[in-house]
């Protein structure tokens, strides 16, 4: 069965409490989204995503999307739902008010995404490559198409998608092919063909904005010769009615292992109209401002899965009966207890919880630093923002990812049989968290550009913004007779990192193969000492509101219980990690290729 309720409590324990002191100030522009404002928002949605998106979430997965007459139609419920969810305000939640947004900071948006990625993974991907689109626009494209774009956008009326892809090339986007002809009239004619575009068509909007990565007649080779274009699946009239057929479409939709309500499609365009979107040949600059918007999004996917995961084996948990407690009975007028008595299911879930509410404390971390880059009132203070960021954008992507497919599998072991079997709903938990590894760049990749670019970026500076922080809160707090224990633990692991970094930083500078073996675990090893770090301060700030008495004993009680297994189960492990990294490269990369 498919439970879920927001953990308010929780989003709104790490916006206002555990991150007030991050060192950001009070950030400008924000004035109206105070606690009771942010409070009322995550009501309100959690409302819709329980009431609206979650009743159509298996539902679509059943039927999933199909092409009619060279549209793409969504599974029943789905037009519906997005014209609700237009209406009632959320496609422009994060949106600049100049262009009819609300202007949310990316810490509140991010906890509303974290809640239609739990109800509706599939949906919530339309709306959510909009937001992406829209960042890139505005970054790059002139006012002109900001302002025919943007606002039609904001709202909801038309949508927006990436196009990357090609049958040829993935990752490695210097072998593109797809072509541009410049025009008279400063558009260009583009023509290509893309796969795997996700919402690259649909029957949820008017029209669908593309932006696409093409190369212009006298490109120099390689990512070097990569521009972006603006491609309407519509040509807009001068009055913002809608005209002819751009020659933009779908010509498949891809049979998919899971995110099936998600039109993910083969694109041809053939002539198609479109618009130059920043400088020539400069396109990649324009198109990684939204992959990494992207990233940070389906870092937040996983969250979402993994949460409502969790909340679905805890609901089979307490409602399946199955033997009895090694310690007594526990449920004397049943036939048996509930298996949530038993210590390998309390495993399960305890490391899901856990999962879930290190990455939240991270995500919040992560979005607060997304508004300060921009809001914060000092130079300096927007710039630690940024290298923040630039360190913890691969981390987000891949580890959350990685931790919300395995909560996913460990929903699917709680329910045992009937987890494998697809009326109980959780087995589409798994399948539908599974792309989000693989998709805006596979989870190597974040590694890769994790160890390869954000390490040794301007002498390590990125790195600074993480491990002086961290650094100052174990100095502080390592004799602290409440948490001491917890902080000692945490000190290990930073050992480990540090030790770690310095290996690579020595190693990668001879043999960049050495940095690349160890990359994988490298980003485990930092996201865990990550979210370790939150679970410390959250439990300096538990045992804290304990001491000195509050109404909200039950909810922080749990929160110094979630820590301590945090920190007795979950971080004792990258000891291996760095064992893993000081091992080199060799029992990697010595075997024969045609000896596999």
């Amino acid at each position: 069965m498919q439970v879920y309720d927001a953990p308010i409590r929780d989003m709104r324990f790490v916006l206002e409490e555990l991150h007030a002191d991050d060192g950001f100030g009070n950030l400008v522009g924000f004035d109206d989204f105070d606690a009771d404002t942010t409070a009322a928002i995550l009501e309100e949605a959690n409302k819709f995503c329980r009431e609206v998106l979650l009743p159509i979430n298996w539902s679509g997965d059943q039927e999933g999307c199909r092409i009619e007459n060279g549209v793409v139609r969504t599974p029943a419920g789905f037009e519906e739902a997005y014209k609700s969810f237009c209406e009632s305000g959320w496609a422009g939640l994060g949106a600049k008010a100049e262009y009819g947004g609300q202007g949310a900071p990316h810490s509140i948006a991010k906890m509303v995404e974290e809640m239609s990625c739990s109800t509706n993974l599939s949906f919530g991907l339309y709306p959510g490559l909009t937001n992406g689109a829209m960042v890139a626009i505005d970054g790059y494209a002139n006012e002109d198409l900001k302002n025919t774009y943007l606002p039609r956008m904001a709202n909801g009326e038309w949508s927006g998608t990436m196009c990357l892809t090609e049958p040829h090339c993935g990752t490695d986007l210097g072998m593109l092919r797809t072509k541009a002809e410049p025009q008279d009239d400063g558009s260009y004619l583009i023509t290509g063909n893309k796969i795997f575009i996700s919402a690259g068509d649909h029957d949820l909007t008017d029209n669908i904005i593309h932006l696409v990565l093409a190369r212009l007649p006298d490109a120099p080779e390689g990512v070097k010769g990569i521009s972006l274009f603006l491609v309407p699946k519509f040509l807009p009239k001068d009055d913002g009615t809608l005209g002819d057929h751009n020659n933009a479409g779908p010509t498949a939709i891809e049979h998919k292992m899971g995110l099936k309500a998600s039109a993910t499609c083969q694109m041809s365009f053939d002539g198609s109209k479109g618009w130059l979107v920043g400088s020539p040949n400069k396109g990649l600059a324009a198109m990684f401002t939204m992959m990494n918007t992207e990233r940070v999004a389906v870092g937040i996917q996983g969250l979402g899965v993994g949460e409502i995961a969790y909340q679905s084996a805890v609901w089979y948990a307490k409602d399946r009966l199955q033997g009895r407690s090694l310690s007594g009975v526990k449920n004397p007028d049943g036939p048996a207890d509930p298996i949530i008595v038993h210590p390998d299911v309390r495993r399960m879930l305890m490391t899901m919880r856990a999962y879930n509410e290190g990455c939240r404390a991270l995500s919040a971390w992560v979005s607060r630093a997304l508004d300060a880059e921009h809001a914060a009132k000092e130079p300096e203070e927007r710039e630690r923002a940024k290298d923040f960021v630039a360190l913890m954008t691969p981390v987000v992507k891949a580890l959350f990812t990685d931790l919300g497919h395995e909560s996913a599998h460990l929903a699917v072991q709680v329910y045992g049989g009937h987890g494998y079997i697809q009326e109980s709903g959780v087995e589409q938990f798994a399948r539908d968290a599974r792309i989000a590894q693989i998709y805006e760049g596979t989870n190597g990749i974040q590694a890769l550009d994790l160890v390869g670019r954000k390490l040794p970026d301007r002498m390590g500076r990125n790195l600074r913004s993480f491990f002086h922080p961290v650094s100052n809160f174990i100095e502080a707090n390592l004799a602290d007779p409440a948490i001491g224990k917890l902080v000692g633990g945490l000190q290990q692991a930073f050992g480990a990192l540090q030790l770690s970094t310095g290996h690579i930083a020595q190693k990668g500078m001879k043999d960049p193969e050495e940095a690349a073996a160890a990359a994988t675990d490298y980003l485990r090893l930092l996201g865990f000492v990550a979210m370790g770090y939150c679970f410390a301060k959250a439990a300096k700030l538990a045992a804290a509101k304990l001491a000195e008495g509050t109404d909200e004993k039950a909810f922080y009680e749990a929160k110094l219980v979630t820590a301590r297994f945090f920190f007795d189960r979950l971080l004792p492990p990258v000891a291996a990690q760095f064992m893993a990294i000081t091992s080199g490269k060799a029992s990697m990369m010595d075997l024969p290729a045609d000896a596999f």
